[in-house]
């Protein structure tokens, strides 16, 4: 006998019993963006290579550690997309949606070849959300007062929102020299990541979450000291939106984000639920990338939220959605009966298209089918038999009740609307 061939570690089969859970999710997630007039795109899990070393940034653990690359048979090296943000900027800026401003999101697998762990998997999947266009402080306050009524949507408490700002490009080359300057003070007491990130990155050093680092991280400068004017009223002005609309934040100077392309307004949403892996959601501002990426000055911000997380996280609060059931379960036993069954079960698909209805294939005496009826969690089981079909009847039964009745097949869609 053959080997059994297994998936890969830390890709994972999401199964029939979980999959209406994320259904549930995806489509609060969805109403939600749909109401603040956020569009769908939707781009490839493949792009070149250089989209990623060009945004994400050379010196980071994605492209260096993490991303799936590979050479095509033309020889273009190609990745498996690590995050969604690149991908969508490159969209966007190709097929000419940012001559306008645009409020956009997608959704979809990931990849990042890491160790897996629980919240953290090779392949994982985001939803991802950007604006592009907007300078002022008030898509940066939006973006941040969605992802609090996706909470809201979702019956979501006790997640804690993190804020910061990074200034201005110019702002952070001046504080990365004030940086540059504290860690060689304290470089014995640097690990190998930080002293590699020395002069190369600096900032992800304050990222660390080696336990052996976060005193010295703590007591390190705060770019949040060091921000430029504009910066500094925009951040401002982002917090007073906030502050009247009552939401709580803290405002975390270490909280950096481990992407290079981020700049000014950053933010995380984060819950001590889910062990080391804490982060919900994360996002802000990348108003350098799109002429990183070749194309003309254009301002942006986004957020992701990542789904398996999410998920687990409701699992722990006990805030799963409720999963609607089954409304019948449909029986026959006979072979006029059976061949019925079909056809009744497509008539009542017809008039009643709202309907879950499961039509029993595969034989089987009522005895068996019944369980299988009881198992599918259906309101209702009808029951055809050949005695039925000669009189145009089926008798329905309410399985909470243990209720069972006639009813003329004409007369079944109507019967079943109005005793839902």
């Amino acid at each position: 006998m053959a080997e059994i061939i297994r998936s890969i570690r830390g890709m994972n089969d999401i199964l029939p019993d979980v999959t209406p859970y994320w259904q549930a999710v995806e489509t609060a997630l969805k109403q939600v963006l749909t109401s603040y007039g956020y569009q769908e795109i939707r781009f490839p899990i493949v792009e070149k290579t250089e989209l990623f070393c060009r945004s994400i940034g050379e010196v980071t653990d994605i492209v260096e550690k993490e991303m799936y690359t590979f050479s095509d048979r033309n020889g273009d090296n190609l990745t498996l997309r690590p995050e969604g943000t690149a991908g969508c900027a490159r969209a966007a800026m190709q097929n000419g949606l940012l001559n306008q401003t645009q409020r956009l999101w997608y959704m979809g697998p990931m990849f990042r070849h890491e160790r897996p762990q629980k919240g953290r998997y090779r392949q994982f999947h985001q939803i991802g959300v950007e604006a592009f266009g907007f300078s002022g402080p008030d898509i940066d306050a939006e973006m941040i007062l969605m992802t609090a009524r996706i909470w809201k949507k979702l019956g979501l408490n006790g997640l804690e929102l993190q804020i910061n700002s990074l200034g201005s490009t110019e702002a952070r080359l001046a504080y990365r020299e004030v940086l540059v300057t504290y860690f060689e003070a304290h470089k014995d007491e640097l690990d190998e990541d930080s002293q590699r990130r020395l002069h190369s990155n600096p900032l992800r050093i304050l990222d660390s979450k080696n336990p052996a680092m976060q005193a010295l991280n703590e007591a390190a400068p705060k770019l949040i000291d060091h921000l430029d004017d504009e910066s500094r009223q925009q951040f401002d002005a982002m917090c007073q939106t906030l502050d009247a609309a009552g939401l709580d934040y803290i405002v975390n100077p270490r909280l950096v984000r481990g992407l290079d392309y981020y700049g000014k307004t950053v933010f995380e949403w984060v819950t001590n639920h889910l062990g080391s892996q804490g982060t919900v959601c994360a996002g802000g501002r990348y108003d350098a990338l799109i002429e990183q990426l070749g194309g003309k000055s254009a301002t942006a911000i986004g957020f992701a939220i990542g789904l398996e997380r999410l998920i687990a996280l409701l699992e722990t609060m006990d805030a799963l959605p409720a999963v609607e059931p089954m409304d019948v379960y449909l029986v026959a036993v006979g072979e006029q009966a059976t061949q019925q069954s079909l056809l009744l079960a497509e008539r009542l698909r017809e008039q009643l298209p709202d309907l879950k209805l499961i039509a029993h294939c595969g034989g089987g005496s009522f005895k068996n089918q019944f369980k299988r009826a009881d198992r599918s969690g259906a309101r209702w089981t009808l029951i055809l038999g050949d005695d039925e079909v000669s009189q145009q009847m089926v008798s329905v039964k309410t399985m909470a009740t243990g209720e069972q009745e006639s009813v003329a097949w004409g007369e079944l869609a109507h019967y079943l609307e109005n005793n839902k």
